[in-house]
């Protein structure tokens, strides 16, 4: 069973653009961020939300539990927040937001350590606004910490203030799927089709961004404007164990390949990095990846492969 809460942090009357906003019909921009036992980081992207130029007109956040919303209920910010309850799993949680949001809504997906730059709600708008054969937008980042160790929000938000000291591009470059940690869509094509995300991809749910966009392109164009910049912080703590992930790895493109959606060349070139970076991290280890358990997971899905019982599923009866 589902549960939904909310609440509002806007104290006093809210501003006219919250009022018209709100009206039926009218355009609104959301924020989803789905989010799983990283309260204190899930808080910290929140808080730095209310420095945008363009303040969202709702902000959704899809949790397991209360508990994962820190101390959000108590501070006052100058946008509304509303949390529901879902299952566990990105994609689960994802369309939890999905099936909040209304047909005329632009919604930004946010990982919960994703830092924008100040306009890019404002810059955001502004494309969809002015092109309206554009269906989905992925921004520019400035630092991805899901390539190393991860960052911490000091160090992610001085990365994020030292490459705006740079102008922006202002090419609408071609995008050929949306980057999960942010990626905004219009809403009307996806509620029309009936375009959720694939929830056979359970837990961390790998690859369920290149799966979702493959199956919204017929809808319009996708593009990452340089004008929308960020910093993915790429932050560890509450991530999917090894064996888990290694497993999706190999068992999620062979997937996605029956459903048509990935390529058989890009299959089978993620799943030889992937399996070549956990062999080569198996003997010169990193301490930010569990790269033995991940060639662990590599190996087991392998074996599935072999004996035809492969399924992305199949992690939920693995041991970590």
């Amino acid at each position: 069973m589902t549960i939904q809460t909310e609440f509002c942090c806007i104290h006093g009357h809210p501003p006219e653009r919250y009022q018209t906003a709100s009206a039926p019909g009218a355009q609104r921009v959301v924020i989803g961020i789905p989010s799983v036992a990283r309260a204190e980081i899930l808080v910290e992207t929140v808080q730095e939300i209310a420095r945008q130029t363009r303040l969202p007109d709702l902000v959704l956040l899809s949790v397991a539990d209360l508990k994962d919303t820190g101390r959000l209920e108590r501070m006052n910010l100058p946008f509304p927040i509303q949390i529901v309850i879902s299952a566990k799993g990105l994609t689960r949680q994802r369309n939890r937001i999905l099936r909040e949001v209304r047909e005329n809504d632009l919604l930004l997906f946010l990982d919960d350590d994703f830092l924008m730059a100040p306009d890019y709600l404002e810059q955001m708008e502004q494309v969809f606004d002015a092109n309206p054969d554009i269906v989905l937008t992925t921004g520019t980042l400035i630092a991805d910490g899901i390539l190393g160790p991860g960052l911490d929000h000091f160090s992610g938000s001085r990365l994020l203030a030292k490459g705006l000291a740079e102008p922006p591009s202002t090419e609408l470059a071609a995008a050929h799927t949306g980057y999960g940690c942010n990626v905004a869509v219009r809403v009307a094509p996806i509620l029309k089709n009936e375009l959720f995300f694939d929830e056979n991809l359970p837990l961390y749910s790998w690859l369920e961004d290149v799966d979702f966009s493959n199956r919204l392109k017929e809808c319009g164009k996708f593009v990452r404007p340089g004008t929308m910049r960020g910093v993915h912080l790429g932050t560890k703590t509450g991530r999917t164990p090894g064996v888990y992930l290694g497993y999706s790895q190999i068992a999620n493109p062979f997937y996605l390949i029956r459903k048509g959606t990935i390529t058989r060349r890009r299959a089978r070139d993620l799943m030889l990095r992937n399996l070549a970076s956990n062999l080569r991290g198996t003997f010169f280890p990193k301490e930010w990846a569990d790269s033995r358990g991940r060639l662990r997971g590599n190996l087991i899905a392998i074996i599935d492969l072999l004996l035809r019982r492969s399924a992305p599923d199949r992690i939920l009866s693995l041991k970590p």
